[in-house]
């Protein structure tokens, strides 16, 4: 298989994640939130869930449709989920170093992210220039 053909069906296969997951936070942000072990408070705690998973994940799931189907946008998009992955593995190096406590359904997601940023580094290694 091509590395053009596996980095559409990565894209694809994200943009269906990102749209699912955005799908569960804007329709039940309390419920997401819970299954993650994250407490939500203030009046404006589910807005923000909302706004911050649901509507961010359909935004990247926006950008790796692009990249799936308009081989011009792959590149974009390979560098976004390899930021946006990689951005959440410093923050969770960051709270690991710090010493914080997370359950097992947090350090799966960092697993998680671990894995999609290294496909994407790899992926954008393969490109040609």
């Amino acid at each position: 298989m091509s590395s053009a053909m596996t980095t559409r069906i990565f894209l694809g296969a994200t943009a269906l994640m990102f749209f699912a997951f955005g799908v569960w936070s804007m329709t039940d942000p309390a419920g997401m939130t819970t299954q993650l072990g994250v407490e939500v408070g203030g009046p404006a705690g589910i807005f923000e869930m909302r706004g911050i998973y649901g509507g961010v994940s359909f935004g990247a799931a926006v950008m790796c449709l692009l990249g799936a189907l308009r081989p011009g946008l792959s590149f974009a998009a390979l560098c976004f989920v390899a930021t946006y992955m990689g951005g959440y593995i410093v923050g969770r190096a960051a709270s690991f170093i710090a010493g914080d406590s997370a359950q097992a359904s947090s350090w799966a997601f960092a697993g998680f992210e671990l894995v999609m940023a290294l496909i994407a580094f790899a992926l954008l290694a393969t490109r040609k220039t």
